[in-house]
């Protein structure tokens, strides 16, 4: 749908069953509708009309049926309105996007519950080896005092190696 004319087309057509559902249709089996999207095809011919429908699964079969059914009373007004040659072919396929985000913000919500299971046992956790892991250097040995004399040096002259006696 890059071609701003169909563009104009499948939003016009869309404002135009949305009135039909609101205001013509008295169908009992047609449930709390919403057209979210229309798509036509390059040459106008075709038009798929994506609709959501509020409710459990028996209103939304009920709904397809009374689309189904008026389908072609929706047609002849779009063809009225519109005042084109060839009418498009309406198709009307239920919308499966409300029931993706709604399953993508139940992953997310144990998403994040388990991101707050970890954060809480994170807060508890100690390290496994010593508080600080890393090598440190050497510390210096302590100085002699410095009134005694070292034990490993002798004064000179005095051990056996001078050859002294």
């Amino acid at each position: 749908m890059t071609n701003p004319r169909v563009r104009k087309v499948a939003d016009r057509i869309q404002v135009i069953v949305a009135e039909m559902l609101e205001r013509r249709i008295k169908d009992p089996r047609l449930g709390f509708v919403t057209i979210t999207d229309v798509r036509v095809s390059g040459d106008t011919q075709q038009a798929t009309v994506f609709y959501t429908v509020f409710g459990e699964q028996a209103e939304m079969a009920g709904t397809a049926a009374a689309l189904e059914s008026a389908k072609g009373l929706i047609r002849s007004e779009v063809g009225k309105q519109l005042g084109m040659r060839h009418v498009p072919t309406l198709e009307f396929v239920h919308d499966a996007l409300p029931e993706n985000a709604r399953h993508l913000d139940e992953v997310l919500a144990r998403a994040r519950e388990s991101d707050a299971a970890v954060a809480a046992n994170r807060e508890r956790a100690t390290y496994a080896g010593e508080p600080d892991p890393y090598r440190k250097p050497r510390e210096p040995e302590p100085a002699p005092e410095s009134g005694a004399e070292p034990a490993s040096e002798s004064a000179p002259g005095s051990g056996p190696a001078d050859g002294g006696e």
